[in-house]
């Protein structure tokens, strides 16, 4: 049925399925505006309405409902022809950032180990297919395009991506090998699923993964793992550099060594802050 075609009247023998048609309908409205959100970017800034009903696949009278609702919100702006994000929108991605408290916990350390390294480090969380960077402290521009706090990067060309694929269960990660494109970002990117499931395997062994010019030619990274309370994977850590200027030898033996220590680090202050939490609720609940 269209988007634009309102569903009939429910007559008495459809009157018990009500509560559920409208719980479809809003959760479908949700995953629409997010959808909508989600294709501004770097490369497109400024979307017109027929931008974002092609990008989004839906129709034309659906996209000017949710731009204008959004307009509403304070997360969209209009100059009358074209829509962009306001600032507000970052209040989605703050509210995430914040319970994790994790840039307030590892904001420190990052900073110090660029100045150890001289290199720019990014911390990332896994949402297959890609990788969301949740902090960064850079020095130099290394890529074509400009990284920062919400950039997503597909997690096969990337060595947090390997880190973060690396501590999922065999089934999630057969899954994620089996449906989902390994584009070939560069001539250099593992794109068979297969090897890339081995080369996962090694990471999973050594606690590390290195990715040599696959997301990009010219740049080179390295990641650790950051770990929870549990000892779970809930992030990954990087120092990235320019091929031309560090060769993969030094990356190897020069700016993994202070990487591995950095994310040892943070993940033992990871831990005390929410041991720290556990027992202040604890307190609470012992003087009521």
């Amino acid at each position: 049925m269209s988007d634009d075609v309102p569903e009939p009247a429910p007559d008495a023998g459809t009157a018990a399925d009500a509560p559920a048609g409208r719980e479809t309908q809003s959760v479908q409205a949700l995953e629409r505006g997010l959808a909508v959100l989600q294709v501004f970017s770097h490369e497109h800034p400024a979307l017109t309405l027929s931008d974002v009903a092609r990008l989004t696949g839906i129709t034309r009278a659906t996209a000017r409902r949710i731009l204008l609702t959004l307009e509403r919100l304070g997360m969209v702006r209009s100059d009358g022809r074209r829509f962009s994000l306001t600032p507000r929108v970052l209040a989605l991605g703050w509210a995430y950032l914040s319970s994790l408290s994790l840039w307030e916990i590892a904001e420190p350390l990052m900073r110090d180990l660029v100045d150890r390294t001289g290199e720019s480090c990014s911390a990332a969380t896994l949402d297959l297919p890609e990788v969301a960077y949740v902090a960064r402290v850079p020095t130099r521009r290394i890529m074509s395009i400009t990284l920062g706090v919400g950039t997503r990067l597909p997690a096969h060309a990337t060595s947090m991506g390997r880190v973060l694929l690396a501590d999922l269960p065999p089934a999630q990660l057969d899954a994620f090998l089996a449906s989902t494109p390994l584009e070939p970002h560069t001539p250099r990117t593992v794109v068979d699923p297969d090897r890339l499931r081995r080369v996962v395997g090694e990471v999973r062994e050594q606690g590390w993964a290195l990715v040599d010019q696959e997301l990009e030619l010219g740049l080179r990274s390295v990641a650790a793992p950051l770990r929870d309370a549990d000892g779970r994977v809930i992030a990954a850590l990087n120092v990235s550099a320019a091929a031309s200027r560090v060769p993969a030898d030094d990356l190897r033996s020069r700016f993994l060594p202070p990487l591995l220590e950095t994310a040892e680090a943070i993940s033992t202050a990871i831990a005390r802050s929410a041991r720290s939490g556990a027992g202040d609720r604890a307190r609470t609940v012992e003087a009521r």
